[in-house]
């Protein structure tokens, strides 16, 4: 079956009640009142990279460059949960719903990115013309997400969230710039938010799904990449760099996919008990 039809199948989608109260969750929990911004919330004039060892500094651009991917991610999201009459009606229903959040969850990823981005001129790390044109080579290039089933998508958003709130909090505790540490601060307080909501969607879809969820979601922790790995000039070094920086590993996210699941789930059946032993020794061999 290709993507295309089985996310356009309203059975494998999340029912539109329980979306609807995970969206409303999020939206709650995210009130405009306690939003900012990237003009106002720092004093840029005080930033400054010279308090920042070399690697701190690398890590500050590699995480710019996977935050200002937004515009390749959120077009997945557009693409694989469509809102016009390429689907159904119950389908665009569904979509509809979700886009609600997701058009909140652009916003507040791309103010991460402008932020960065703005810190690396402010402090001078980089010239904007220079960094624009570094960011635009790598936006350019296509991304995608290529699964099957609906929850795939908030399985592999839910590890990518949390990896990066914890990497944020994490080199917020070792970087000597206030300004730096602020927005570290911000960043990570956001993806907290983010992943709460993909934690939600995902144990909404365990109670409501089942075993049929359990491959798919394996599928995503068998073959997990973080943003940008496979197009990213040099990822794999620069990542192990950034690792020595403030102790980078992806993996530490799956012990919270495991709470996740262990939550949503009254009784384990065997398929959800070798999900969990699975994801766990995901976890031991990294």
């Amino acid at each position: 079956m290709t993507t295309e039809s089985f996310t356009n199948t309203a059975s494998a989608l999340l029912p539109v009640d329980e979306l609807v109260a995970a969206v409303d969750g999020f939206l709650a929990a995210s009130p405009a009142a306690r939003g900012w911004d990237v003009e106002t919330a720092f004093d840029w004039s005080a930033a400054d990279a010279g308090r920042l060892t070399e690697g701190q500094r690398s890590a500050v651009q590699f995480v710019t460059f996977i935050e200002d991917h937004l515009p390749g991610y959120f077009e997945v999201y557009h693409r694989h949960f469509p809102v016009d009459d390429s689907v159904e009606l119950p389908v665009f229903i569904h979509n509809r719903e979700l886009y609600h959040f997701t058009v909140r969850w652009a916003l507040e990823e791309d103010t991460h990115a402008r932020a960065l981005a703005q810190y690396q001129v402010a402090s001078g790390i980089a010239d904007r013309g220079t960094l624009r044109t570094e960011l635009g080579v790598e936006g350019h290039k296509p991304f995608d997400l290529p699964y099957e089933h609906p929850v795939q998508f908030f399985a592999y958003a839910l590890v990518q969230e949390k990896a990066t709130q914890m990497y944020y909090h994490q080199l917020r505790d070792v970087v000597d710039d206030p300004v730096l540490g602020a927005v570290l601060s911000r960043l990570a307080r956001d993806e907290a938010r983010h992943f709460s909501f993909m934690a939600d969607v995902m144990s909404r879809y365990l109670r409501t799904q089942g075993d049929s969820v359990v491959e798919p979601i394996r599928d995503v922790i068998a073959g997990f990449r973080m943003p940008l790995a496979d197009t990213l000039r040099g990822y794999w070094r620069w990542a192990l760099r950034i690792a020595d920086v403030a102790d980078y590993d992806h993996t530490a996210a799956y012990e919270h996919l495991i709470k996740v699941i262990d939550r949503a789930v009254d009784a384990r059946t065997d398929r959800v008990d070798e999900l969990v032993d699975f994801i766990g020794q995901c976890r031991s061999l990294s």
